[in-house]
């Protein structure tokens, strides 16, 4: 699983887990998911990115790439991991 640096990025900013879900209009669940670097949608990125006031750009600094370089994401429907954002 590709290493991400949400946690890193919400801790600097003293925001909580809870904080970054109500900013991003997503679960704490869904925050936990993506900070144990679970795969997530685009729009959960974008969504988080935008909550932690970085831009789109950042994505790959933020969230890291796969060892194939590739990122980490689903664009939508049920992951491999069966649940759905």
């Amino acid at each position: 699983m590709a290493t991400n640096q949400v946690q890193r990025f919400r801790e600097n900013l003293m925001m909580s887990k809870a904080e970054l879900a109500r900013k991003a209009g997503l679960s704490t669940l869904t925050i936990d998911r993506v900070e144990a670097g679970r795969p997530c949608r685009l729009d959960t990125k974008r969504k988080i990115l935008t909550a932690l006031d970085l831009k789109v750009s950042d994505k790959d600094r933020v969230f890291g790439t796969s060892e194939d370089g590739s990122s980490s994401e689903t664009t939508g429907g049920a992951s491999h991991s069966g649940y759905r954002q």
